[in-house]
């Protein structure tokens, strides 16, 4: 351990991002009680426009917590103790890609939350795999949350509503797509869409967490 991080652990004791129990000097992410009965989620998610979704964990329990502690609690230094979980999963199903992006908010949310909860996820993933994070996409309009929405509701409320940002470079690669949480695809569906559109390879998508009724597959 570096004497910074040494310091910065002794001034602001690092707690497990699940249970929020203090953890030992060093240690960072969840404690061994949360990692023993966390709900893991060993299988894929698939849905149109992209070829495979991986997300480590259930939404439920103490991991829909922490989630909704990491986007509307200020809470956005949780992205680091998200990400091994998600790096692993992306390791174990073989996903490779070139670069790694992210499902982004809207301008007017980014401002009031303070931050793009998506887009940490994807930086602190993008490290771990040991490839460069990028910003593809742009949300043009503050649509209605999606939670709450029926699943043809949500493929209605997103539609249209992400586009290419300027100068993004698209065409011919591998994109490993994230998101915080997949609940019916919908929302990775449609920026996968646009993605393959503007001439990527491939889109794999990538989660923390699934949640409700999915199209799952086994390992």
């Amino acid at each position: 351990m570096s004497a910074r991080t040494w310091l910065t652990d002794l001034l602001f004791p690092p707690k497990c991002a699940f249970c929020g129990a203090l953890l030992p000097l060093g240690e960072h992410g969840s404690c061994k009680e949360c990692e023993k009965k966390l709900p893991y989620f060993d299988g894929t998610v698939s849905g149109a426009w992209f070829e495979t979704c991986v997300a480590p964990l259930r939404y439920e329990g103490e991991v829909r917590k922490a989630v909704q502690r990491f986007k509307f609690e200020d809470a956005p230094f949780l992205a680091a103790s998200f990400a091994p979980y998600l790096a692993d999963a992306c390791r174990y199903h073989g996903l490779q890609a070139d670069c790694v992006s992210f499902v982004p908010v809207s301008a007017k949310r980014r401002r009031l939350r303070g931050y793009d909860q998506a887009q940490l996820l994807a930086r602190q993933t993008a490290r771990l795999l040991g490839l460069p994070c990028e910003k593809l996409l742009r949300k043009t309009m503050d649509n209605p949350a999606q939670s709450g929405l029926s699943a043809e509701a949500r493929k209605a409320n997103v539609l249209g509503v992400y586009e290419i940002l300027p100068g993004a470079k698209i065409a011919g690669r591998r994109i490993l797509l994230i998101d915080d949480v997949v609940t019916t695809t919908s929302t990775l569906a449609e920026c996968s869409r646009v993605l393959l559109t503007a001439g990527a390879e491939k889109v794999l998508c990538g989660a923390f967490a699934r949640a409700g009724q999915t199209n799952e597959k086994a390992v």
